[in-house]
């Protein structure tokens, strides 16, 4: 027979389970699902440490239990005025407790330092995804919003693939434990203390739905605040200079605002939520001790069985309590998790098949080239147009033009940072093979970018970035070719002299030659500048570059520029205008030089 087909919109055979359903997924709950599927992934990874997280929360939680029954025993005993087994319960008690004691202190000791070690894998996954994405991909992340991610995001992810499971566990196996004790001695009394679980069962879609939406806006909020910190603190000098510094000291307190009202917002969702909670909860305590006083008043119970249900009961409620209080940290565990999955499923950099492409042949000089290329950062908007280009080794070849009109995407194009949407852009060997600019042709160029590049440390620091094994001969060497030697060398430790960070303590001039001279380290086939002389003298410019290509006579140097004094030294000027890169002839670089 034909399998029947079962109704649209029904789960089970049931219409109104699949309604449920359906009212479940419209709140993302499919999402919040996947997003703790991925946490539990870390879970699972340490899952021996997991487990006996898991049992000394079982071990505690049944030995708190005992000492609560021995609690009422010893009161049976007092008040029957039977004392043969007094010490025997008074023994059973305190051990249990000082055992319970030292077990909630060891699961505390052993789940610090898991989550602390899954907080370091997930940064270390999470960062490394996130260095060797695409790089438009990666640009509509603020800095801020990154480094929210990769610290308060991943911490909550931790915390949670350690403790969430492990705490719902135990929390389940406390409660069912102290359900089955309390319906030992009365059935009654067990269910009155369950009293509260139809409304939270019943409640917790709506929770659900709200708690994740303030989640989300509480976690964009703060990102928002710490990307401005972060572009402000990073600008700090440009600010000053310009007089803005009221300006941005008015806009951190406008985001703010926008945090401090999603905060209270969020924190007025938990006061009424916690308000509704306490008044069941008290409603259910009221109703466990009168039920005791009446079953004390009939003579059903004795005294130390009335303090065990008192006790017991209200911890019964209180657990259901706090399994329906892990529901917002369930949801702020997704939250992040989502966040951080952003990142993590960034797309990789296109990379080439080969990771030496050019193996035996780079030391000989490579070409760049680009042919018909076309690029847009975005589809409506192109940026360059049937471009075509070439630099050959020993050349130093300019890109001159407007500001804004494409060298800075010209660059980013060579450095395979962004690929073109038609066209090619490529290196090519002295055998005649080639490869398409990507991830791993960048091993073929040392960079010299636009801005101070200096990190805090020392100038030896800074030179080693290009080559970790340097050493200071030829840090001194490379100083040399960048007309920095003189300077570096009067500093009072010389190549160990500290730098501030963005180079505080030296000149802009001081800091381009150290960045230069970074790059000369490296002693890659292409040297890529992009303004990188801006701030030298004329004499010293012309200098710098003659003493690179003399070094290096096999080079290839692309530049970009507003210098007319570097164009006479250029094989070939290129201008970047209007979306078109057309060459120049000897006597049009010498009017663009005049031009200048």
């Amino acid at each position: 027979m034909p399998e029947e087909k079962k109704p649209e919109g029904t789960v089970a055979g049931s219409k109104a389970l699949g309604l449920l359903v359906e009212s479940w997924k419209k709140d993302n709950f499919g999402q919040t699902l996947d997003d703790w599927k991925w946490i539990f992934g870390y879970t699972k990874q340490y899952g021996r440490a997991v487990l006996i997280y898991t049992i000394l929360g079982v071990l505690a939680s049944s030995l708190s239990l005992i000492s609560a029954v021995a609690s009422k025993y010893t009161i049976d005993i007092i008040t029957g005025y039977d004392s043969s087994r007094l010490l025997v319960v008074l023994a059973i008690m305190i051990l249990s407790f000082v055992a319970g004691l030292g077990i909630t202190s060891l699961v505390s000791y052993v789940s610090v330092r898991i989550s602390l070690r899954v907080n370091n894998d997930i940064q270390a996954e999470v960062y490394s995804a996130v260095m060797g994405a695409d790089w438009m991909s990666l640009s509509k992340y603020p800095n801020g919003d990154l480094i929210n991610r990769l610290s308060s995001d991943i911490s909550t992810v931790a915390n949670n693939a350690i403790s969430w499971l492990p705490d719902i566990l135990v929390s389940l196996y406390t409660f069912f434990a102290t359900f089955f004790v309390i319906w030992h001695y009365d059935r009654i009394m067990a269910l009155i203390a369950l009293a509260s679980a139809p409304f939270l069962l019943l409640s917790s879609r709506t929770l659900l739905g709200k708690m994740r939406r303030h989640n989300q806006t509480m976690k964009e909020a703060t990102s928002e605040l710490m990307a401005f910190e972060t572009e402000s603190l990073y600008n700090i000098d440009t600010i000053k200079s310009m007089g803005l510094t009221k300006r941005y000291v008015s806009g951190l307190t406008g985001k703010q605002k926008i945090v401090w009202k999603a905060s209270l917002d969020f924190n007025d969702f938990k006061i009424r939520t916690n308000v509704l909670l306490s008044l069941l909860g008290n409603a259910v305590r009221m109703a466990i001790f009168c039920y005791c006083l009446y079953l004390l008043w009939s003579g059903k119970i004795v005294y130390g069985t009335m303090t065990l249900f008192v006790s017991q009961g209200t911890r019964l409620s209180g657990i259901f309590n706090s399994l329906a209080g892990m529901l917002p940290t369930f949801l702020n565990g997704a939250v992040s998790a989502h966040r951080i999955r952003e990142l993590r499923d960034l797309p990789p950099e296109p990379a080439a098949t080969e990771q030496d492409v050019f193996a035996g042949e780079a030391e000989k000089g490579l070409t760049v080239c680009a042919e018909q290329m076309d690029y847009a950062y975005r589809s409506d908007q192109p940026v360059l147009e049937q471009v075509n280009f070439q630099a050959k080794p020993g050349e130093i070849v300019a890109f001159i033009g407007p500001s804004g009109e494409g060298k800075t995407s010209t660059i980013r194009l060579i450095l395979g940072l962004v690929q073109p949407k038609q066209g090619r852009i490529y290196l090519k060997g002295a055998s005649g093979k080639e490869s398409d600019m990507n991830a791993e042709t960048r091993q073929y160029f040392s960079y010299v970018p636009q801005g101070n590049t200096m990190i805090s440390g020392t100038v030896a620091d800074n030179l080693r970035m290009g080559r970790e094994d340097a050493t200071d001969k030829e840090l001194e060497a490379a100083l040399k070719t960048a007309c920095a030697w003189e300077f570096v060398s009067r500093m009072p430790k010389g190549l160990y002299s500290n730098v501030g960070e963005k180079g505080r303590g030296l000149s802009e001039g001081q800091a381009q030659r150290i960045a230069i001279a970074r790059a000369v380290l490296r002693d890659a086939p292409v040297l890529l500048m992009d303004e990188a002389t801006s701030a030298l003298d004329v004499a010293t410019e012309r200098q710098v570059l003659k003493n690179i290509m003399t070094c290096s006579p096999s080079k290839t140097c692309i530049l970009t520029t507003h210098r007319p004094s570097v164009l006479t030294l250029c094989r070939r000027v290129y201008r970047v205008q209007e979306r078109r890169v057309c060459e120049l002839t000897k006597e049009e670089s010498q009017r663009a030089a005049m031009d200048f």
